[in-house]
């Protein structure tokens, strides 16, 4: 296969689909210290992956390998069709990369950033001027533009360094934990970024310490733990990894609470509450079994809640609890 030719996997309608990142058996070390232990990844052109895991689980230095900035100590890996060993200005033109640290200089304005990258990419006066604009208004930055980024908020200097990373067009960024640092509005714009960006067929490979920025963004993830992937798939079969699912029924009546405790089988009592805990792993299939039997039992529960294990409790249960900062504005059980 020639390097040029990006590689497929199958989607689920069984077509294939380009893969924008491959790698097998990334290795790398600083000293006696195994940074990375031998990871594989796959990821689809056009998707969000994500690399989650704790400061120190490797997630930097894997985005660091894969934009050629450092060299693996072992495996290969192919970005945009390219292999990396051998094509590394190939793969340093497909890709762009905004890190947790910006790369705006704070002693010039936003619109002097933007040109200094177009002058980068060799695009002529004119058309780094249109390119500019075009991103800084985009980016909703037009009005601070002659502004020195120094006095830029967190969130601006941010959307100033995906603005910038964006004047080569590139068709996979890396991001290295882009929202640290910000306040809950900002971070929440910086999704919005990152979606439309997917949305106009970009790649996206995502590292991140949230849970919550894993599990609203990326269609795939992969557990980093200690250098290696504890656990890789989408959130919802991350999640369906960890038992501890329930339904809970909660009555006021007590005695349809006593004919419903006795009728169900594996059920948690909780006499002093009048509520009922039965194991579930919250599909749609298992409630609508647990729906109509009530129905033809002739049973009403004042109120059903469910709960699924989310990312928090699949993190802590692949990782022994690293320092991962859980999701307050996600509560763990939804009322149906």
């Amino acid at each position: 296969m020639p390097s040029s030719v990006m590689p497929t996997s199958r989607r689920g309608d069984g077509h294939p689909s380009p893969v924008a990142v491959s790698a097998v058996g990334l290795r790398k070390s600083y000293g006696d210290k195994t940074v990375l232990d031998g990871i594989d990844l796959r990821i689809p052109a056009g998707s969000v992956f994500a690399l989650l895991g704790p400061n120190g689980a490797g997630k930097t230095t894997a985005v660091k390998i894969l934009s050629t900035l450092v060299t693996a100590d072992g495996g290969q890996a192919q970005v945009a069709g390219h292999d990396l060993a051998t094509e590394p200005q190939a793969v340093r033109a497909a890709i762009g990369v905004t890190g947790q640290f910006s790369a705006v200089d704070g002693l010039i304005t936003g619109e002097e950033n933007m040109l200094l990258m177009a002058d980068l990419h060799h695009l002529s006066k004119r058309e780094g001027r249109r390119v500019a604009a075009e991103l800084l208004e985009r980016f909703d930055l037009t009005e601070a533009a002659r502004k020195p980024a120094s006095t830029y908020s967190g969130g601006m200097k941010r959307r100033l360094d995906i603005a910038m990373t964006l004047v080569g067009d590139p068709r996979i960024i890396f991001l290295d934990e882009p929202t640290t640092g910000l306040d809950p509005r900002s971070r929440h714009n910086m999704w919005g970024i990152i979606r439309e960006l997917v949305t106009g067929g970009v790649t996206v490979l995502l590292t991140t310490q949230y849970l919550e920025e894993a599990d609203e963004l990326a269609d795939r993830i992969a557990v980093l733990d200690d250098g290696k992937i504890a656990a890789e798939g989408s959130a919802e079969e991350l999640k369906r990894l960890i038992p501890g699912g329930h339904v809970r029924l909660r009555f006021t009546d007590p005695a349809a609470y006593r004919s419903a405790a006795s009728a169900l089988r594996e059920v948690t009592r909780d006499d002093e509450s009048l509520t009922l805990q039965i194991p579930s792993d919250g599909s749609q299939r298992e409630l609508r079994s647990l729906l109509d039997w009530l129905d033809a039992a002739g049973v009403e529960a004042d109120e059903l809640t469910v709960h699924t294990p989310d990312l928090d409790d699949v993190f802590f249960a692949l990782t022994g609890g690293g320092n991962v900062p859980s999701r307050p504005d996600k509560p763990k059980e939804e009322a149906r």
